[in-house]
């Protein structure tokens, strides 16, 4: 299957979001997105720089305290550890989840339950480890 299948398919394709893209791990290249959801590398920088913060003494990280920004939105961020991102705004969300190579970046829209969006990203990264990515 091909990166673009991967958003296509399992993630927009689950019915539960509407937006997704795949980055390598580092942020520095685009393997696939979905029409019209532009990410820019301001942004993924922060995805990337996020992942690197060890936190503060109490363990909080300046993703945390500030939000994040994607496709010119500022979410706030109410789960940041080494895997996984999780940012709400309103009744919307990103769900942000990194693999060994890749890095899943996926919108969900206020009519999908953030559990439920949570699950699709986090099942396929599950799998694309399991695979070696």
């Amino acid at each position: 299957m091909s990166w673009q299948e991967y958003v296509d398919s399992s993630l927009v394709g689950s019915g539960n979001l509407d937006k997704a893209a795949i980055f390598n791990s580092e942020g520095t290249s685009v393997w696939a997105s979905s029409a019209g959801f532009k990410v820019s590398p301001a942004e993924i920088k922060e995805v990337v720089t996020a992942y690197s913060d060890k936190g503060d003494e109490n363990g909080v990280k300046a993703v945390q305290s500030n939000g994040l920004h994607i496709a010119g939105e500022r979410f706030v961020v109410l789960k940041a550890d080494e895997r996984a991102l999780y940012g709400k705004k309103g009744k919307e969300g990103i769900v942000i989840v990194k693999t060994n190579q890749a890095i899943l970046l996926a919108h969900y829209p206020e009519t999908v339950a953030p559990g439920v969006a949570t699950n699709v990203v986090e099942q396929l990264a599950d799998y694309l480890i399991s695979v070696g990515y």
